[in-house]
């Protein structure tokens, strides 16, 4: 009977430790921020941010703002998740009460930029719009 007890036990553990541990190691990836500069190529913004939000021409510049989610590193992710993972096997799932609103709410940074390039397509003024 306390074979059946203890394996009840420790697939209610593994079925409850999910939610935590997966939302940590599935947050959002940190973005190279520092190409938000003068003098950065717009194939770089490109290559690390995909495509701009809004794009537009003005007063001959061209002007684009990059909206996204700035996360967190692997590293970061992987030791969240691992923490996650043993409080849970510790507390048997109960940890999982606090655990997944916690992950929920540090879900990563909303940031956006506004970026005016010269005629080479080369930022020449940035602007943080949030931050």
């Amino acid at each position: 009977m306390k074979i059946i007890t203890f394996a009840v036990l420790m697939m209610g553990c593994v079925f409850l430790s999910s939610c935590s541990v997966y939302m940590a190691a599935k947050q959002p990836d940190a973005k190279n921020i520092e190409l938000f500069r003068v003098g950065t190529p717009r194939g770089m913004l490109l290559a690390e941010f995909g495509l701009p939000t809004v794009a537009e021409t003005r007063d001959g510049h061209k002007y684009e703002i990059y909206k996204f989610v700035n996360g967190y590193s692997a590293g970061a992710k992987a030791g969240r998740a691992v923490f996650h993972g043993a409080a849970d096997v510790v507390t048997l799932g109960l940890w999982e009460v606090v655990g997944t609103p916690t992950e929920g709410v540090f879900s990563g940074d909303e940031m956006a930029y506004r970026v005016r390039y010269d005629k080479n397509d080369i930022i020449d003024e940035v602007a943080v719009l949030k931050q």
